[in-house]
């Protein structure tokens, strides 16, 4: 019997961000559990920074979500969620947006969170996101890192920056957790939590962990 596969998708066409997502993903792979793949949208922007480029990938998601009859489950690996109910509509899979599923785990972890966003322009849309959900209130702060995707990814000074602003937002925001706003922030998990001291979630490695208990369990 094939295992079942949850695909990880990175709406950018970065592949340096998808190579991020492979390898903090790598302790979630277990024998004989889910397979995870994750894969690049060829479709998408170079980065995700603006609402228009989170409006442009939706209905390529869709697509793949709908083209795709082998996934027993979806991650959409970018923090605006981009196109998650548009993709809910399109397939009867569970499909999770790593945003959502970040600020979940993080208020399982504290009672206030704080969000490292990769540009100002981005806290407003986060913040619209946060009051759909109905969770302003346990938002301690988010404050912009003020660089590219593509310098959260693989870019050089990236983690000491991280550090100086997670230290913002726990001593003078009072965020207890953190929530890294990008997915290409991926590869600074650890050491960021090393160098701050308290819980810091990677939002991608928390979305799969929701969709291998959902497929785990639906399967036994």
């Amino acid at each position: 019997m094939s295992r079942p596969r949850i695909l990880v998708i990175n709406p950018n066409s970065n592949p340096a961000v998808t190579r991020g997502l492979e390898d903090a993903l790598k302790p979630l792979g277990f024998e004989g559990g889910p397979e995870l793949v994750c894969q690049t949208l060829a479709e998408g922007p170079f980065g995700i920074e603006s609402q228009a480029d989170v409006d442009g990938v939706a209905m390529p998601l869709r697509r793949l979500v709908e083209g795709d009859n082998s996934s027993a489950a979806f991650v959409i690996a970018c923090y605006s969620d981009p196109g998650l109910q548009v993709c809910r509509e399109g397939t009867d899979r569970p499909v999770f947006g790593i945003a959502e599923c970040g600020v979940l785990t993080a208020m399982a972890r504290a009672e206030t969170f704080g969000v490292i966003a990769i540009a100002q322009r981005s806290i407003p849309r986060h913040m619209r996101y946060l009051r759909q959900m109905g969770l302003t209130e346990r938002l301690a702060g988010e404050r912009p890192l003020n660089m590219s995707v593509a310098e959260t990814a693989s870019g050089e000074g990236t983690l000491a920056k991280m550090i100086e602003i997670g230290r913002a937002l726990r001593d003078e925001d009072g965020a207890r957790a953190i929530v890294m706003g990008c997915a290409g922030m991926a590869r600074h998990r650890r050491p960021l939590e090393d160098a701050l001291g308290i819980a810091v979630i990677d939002p991608t490695q928390a979305a799969v962990t929701m969709a291998l208990g959902t497929v785990q369990f639906s399967n036994h």
